[in-house]
């Protein structure tokens, strides 16, 4: 089985209280401490990996994001996946083989650009390329930024998800949906659902799973975390 099989089973059969929970490392020590905990596959934040090559999230160059995922995945021997944004204009084809290139097993590709909604038409069009070019070599995971983009109606996430998981999708990642809308997602969603932590003081990953949650990322929070316990430690060695 390829660890785009092992990547894919992981999804299935989740359970309500056992959601399928992907820590997010932005670089290659901090992949081996998350596979050395216990975690059996991980899934990169474009912002965390932006913070340590030094930039501001959504402005690393595409060569140098998909170096980074390159070295997290030589790191670590259980699965990657990927969040490669927007897809840094590529086509369809030149991403998924950059992608391959690194080793990831899969990708999270965003609706929005310059924070604005892409048509989602034209974006399911696209996702369907890239499934077409992909086959079952990567798991595509779906982002829907409408209430990212200030779209409180949980029907138009819904609609878009449906356009999203017919092109292909394997899963479809709503982000930053309110806790007392995942339900109401849940049950209007074929297929995995990803729901994300993104503050220490947020829903636990078993909260999210009891509503509806089949996996669980943190986006940049966990690199986020890691900065303010070095900072903490950083000060403490100047006094």
């Amino acid at each position: 089985m390829s660890k785009a099989d092992v990547f894919r089973a992981l999804h299935r059969h989740r359970t309500p209280d056992d959601p399928l929970v992907l820590p997010g490392p932005w670089d290659a020590a901090s992949a081996r401490v998350f596979v050395e905990a216990g975690f059996p596959a991980l899934a990169t934040p474009s912002a965390g990996v932006a913070a340590s090559l030094g930039y501001e999230d959504g402005q690393v160059p595409a060569d140098e994001m998909f170096a980074a995922v390159a070295r997290i995945v030589r790191a670590v021997d259980v699965p990657v996946s990927a969040d490669v944004e927007g897809g840094y204009g590529l086509a369809p084809g030149e991403l998924v083989e950059r992608l391959l290139e690194t080793g990831a097993v899969g990708c999270n590709l965003e609706d929005s650009e310059n924070g604005v909604l892409k048509d989602p038409h034209r974006h399911a069009e696209w996702l369907a390329e890239v499934r077409a070019a992909a086959g079952d070599r990567l798991f595509v995971n779906a982002r829907v930024d409408t209430f990212a983009r200030g779209v409180a109606d949980p029907a138009r996430a819904i609609e878009r998800a449906a356009l999203y998981v017919a092109a292909g999708a394997d899963c479809v990642y709503p982000v930053k949906a309110p806790l007392e809308v995942l339900p109401l997602l849940r049950a209007g969603i074929q297929g995995p659902v990803n729901a994300g932590v993104f503050t220490e003081d947020g829903p636990s990953p078993a909260e999210l799973g009891a509503r509806g949650a089949t996996r669980v990322t943190f986006g940049p929070g966990l690199q986020r975390r890691a900065a303010r316990a070095l900072r903490e430690i950083a000060d403490r060695l100047v006094r």
